[in-house]
Formats: C-alpha cells, sequence, structure tokens
C-alpha cells in the first residue's frame, strides 16, 4: 500500500469558492431529476452519519468503531463513483477543475492510509513482547517474573513511541481543511451536484481521519472542529457526531489515560495491575494469591487477544479504504487516457482529409 505518487502536482484543494457562505442549495439551477439524485446522495449520507453515532461514549475509539468508521468512508467514496455513473457525466465533459480537484483528494486520501497502516502495523509489532511475557506470567518463579516485568517495560514503552508519518498525515489533513471550498461550475448542472457531493463525502473523510490521527499520535491537538453550513441535508447529524465524538477524545485525553484507544488501554490496564504482583512475587504457598494472579494473567491475554484481532480488522478495513481510492483514481485516469486517444485519432483523420482534399 504505498501507490501515493501522480505526475499530477498537489494543489490546494476547493481553492474556488467558500460554501460556508452558501445560503442555498441553488436548486433553482437543476431540474428535478438532478435535485432528485442530490437529495437521495445528501440523504443517504446524513443516515450514514447517524449510524457512526456511538451508542455510548465508551464505544468511541474502540477498534470496532473505528473499523466501522473506515468502512463508512469506503461506501461513501464508492457511492461517489456511482453518482458520476447515475449523472451520466463522463470524464471526457468533466472541467479541468473538477479533474484537479479529484486528483488532489485522492493523492493525499493515499498518503494518509499509508500512514495509518504504517502506524497500525507499528502497533502490532508490540504483539511479540506481549505474547512472551504471557508466556513468562505462568510459571511462578522470579526468574520468569524479572523477564516478564521486563518485557512489559518493552512493551509499553514501544507503544508510546511516536510514528513520524503520523505526524505528516496531520499536516495533510490541515491543509485539506484550509481549503475546504466548492469549485465554481459554470453551464453544468451535472457538475453542481457532483461537486456538492464530493463536498459532503470530504467533510466525512477529514472527520474520520482527523479522529485517527489524533488517537494515534497522543494528542488531541491534531483533533479538527470542521465548520459546515446548515444548508446540507447531512450537516445537522454530522453536527451531533463530531460534537460528541471530539468532545469524549478531549476528555479522555485531559484524563492522562495510558491511550484513547480502548483496548489499547484495557490491556494497559491489566498490566498495571499485574506489576506489584511480579515486582514483588507471588507466593507459590498461598494459593488464593496463586490464583488471583492466573486470573489476572488469563484477563491480559484475552485483552492482548482482543487487541491484535481489533487491530487486524482495522488494518483491512484501512486497506480497503486505499483500495477504494486507488480504483476510483485509476479509473479517472483510465477514462483521461482514453479520452485523449479518441480525441487524437479525430484530430488526426481530419488532418489527413485536409491533406486529401
Amino acid at each position: 500500500m504505498s501507490r501515493s505518487q501522480d505526475p499530477h502536482p498537489s494543489r490546494s484543494i476547493f481553492p474556488f469558492g467558500n460554501p460556508f457562505r452558501m445560503k442555498s442549495h441553488k436548486g433553482s439551477h437543476l431540474s428535478p431529476q438532478l435535485l432528485g439524485v442530490l437529495q437521495g446522495f445528501e440523504t443517504t449520507l446524513a443516515e450514514r452519519l447517524r449510524k457512526l453515532m456511538p451508542k455510548s461514549k465508551d464505544e468511541i475509539l474502540s477498534l470496532s468503531w473505528m473499523t466501522f468508521a473506515i468502512k463508512s468512508l469506503c461506501e461513501s467514496h464508492n457511492d461517489i463513483r456511482t453518482l458520476i455513473t447515475d449523472l451520466d457525466l463522463p470524464v471526457s465533459v468533466w472541467d479541468d477543475k473538477w479533474v484537479d480537484v479529484y486528483f488532489d483528494i485522492s493523492t493525499k486520501l493515499l498518503d494518509i492510509c499509508n500512514a495509518f497502516s504504517s502506524e497500525l502495523s507499528r502497533l502490532n509489532q508490540g504483539n511479540l513482547p506481549l505474547k512472551c511475557a504471557l508466556h513468562h506470567l505462568g510459571p511462578a518463579s522470579s526468574k520468569s517474573f524479572i523477564r516478564a516485568c521486563s518485557l512489559l517495560d518493552d512493551w509499553r514503552r514501544h507503544i508510546n513511541a511516536k510514528n513520524p508519518r503520523i505526524e505528516k498525515c496531520s499536516a495533510v489533513l490541515d491543509g485539506l481543511v484550509g481549503s475546504l471550498d466548492l469549485p465554481k461550475v459554470k453551464n453544468s448542472a451535472k457538475g453542481k451536484v457532483l461537486m456538492q457531493a464530493m463536498y459532503g463525502v470530504k467533510v466525512e473523510t477529514v472527520f474520520v481521519c482527523s479522529v485517527f490521527s489524533a488517537a494515534f499520535s497522543g494528542t488531541s491537538k491534531k483533533l479538527l472542529d470542521l465548520d459546515v453550513a446548515d444548508v446540507y441535508a447531512w450537516a445537522p447529524a454530522f453536527k451531533s457526531l463530531q460534537n460528541l465524538v471530539n468532545e469524549e477524545i478531549r476528555i479522555r485525553f485531559s484524563s492522562g489515560k495510558f491511550s484513547v484507544l480502548n483496548e489499547l488501554e484495557a490491556v494497559d490496564a491489566v498490566v498495571k495491575e499485574l506489576y506489584p504482583t511480579i515486582q514483588g512475587d507471588v507466593n507459590t504457598e498461598d494459593k488464593v494469591e496463586q490464583e488471583s494472579h492466573l486470573k489476572t494473567v488469563e484477563e491480559l491475554g484475552v485483552a492482548a487477544e482482543k487487541l491484535s484481532q481489533g487491530m487486524d480488522l482495522l488494518a483491512k478495513g484501512v486497506d480497503e479504504f486505499f483500495q477504494a481510492v486507488l480504483t476510483s483514481r485509476d479509473t479517472l485516469l483510465s477514462s483521461l487516457r482514453f479520452d485523449k486517444t479518441v480525441n487524437d485519432r479525430v484530430v488526426g483523420r481530419n488532418m489527413d482529409q485536409q491533406v486529401v482534399y
């Protein structure tokens, strides 16, 4: 997962107008059919955002919720591809500005996906010292406990280490937010529908990626608050989701937890419970103390397995999002090449005809 380089120059996205100054959808410029298509798209997006709303604050930044969020992005981006087909809007009639918008978004999203995959891979590498520690925690001996304690220390240091790629990812997100503007579309009602739909998907994308970036970087400073105009059908659902999630994440950071990710925090909580026991040794002759120790070790094993499985599923979700963005990008590139080939042939035939004449 590393295809993010492209000869297309990187530019600020949506540098053609401020959507927050819009006072209406300007639906009068759209036919009833196109207005229906746009409303259908925005209704689906609103419902998708409502489904992302956690049932409780405890679900926020659980690996299962994060996996659901990244899959939601896959669906939204696939919907854009479907919308282009439904609008019967081939690339040959696209304005150059629309092409620039599409390529800018995809380039940055591929970079962000690579950064997230890098971090998930790094976190997964922490499974090795954790599993080794579990192996040494079984037998009650001073030697094995010393080794287990050292391995658990290694795990905590590894998890707390910083990933430079995540730091760069935040800068990319800042750039996207700084240019959250809609292109001015002239003489194309279908183009207006496409750009407005892309704006909604981009807002969802920046929000989810901002949450991931904050969670992985270990600081709420990476968390973004997007201001969205109320004119969009999905705006109320988005604002409710953003307010709840961002507020909870900031509260967790302020509490000084080991990690804002639920499963990582759960493992660390058991590790902290084990430390006094393994540092002071377990009394092998005290059955109650021995049973209590083994129960705690079992809890650590369960928590570690849940963390590992959750990371694997999230990594798979990020890869699927990467592939969804890449597929759309490659489809657009292929269409552009095909259109160029057809145009070159037409020009060639016309020149031949002029020569014969």
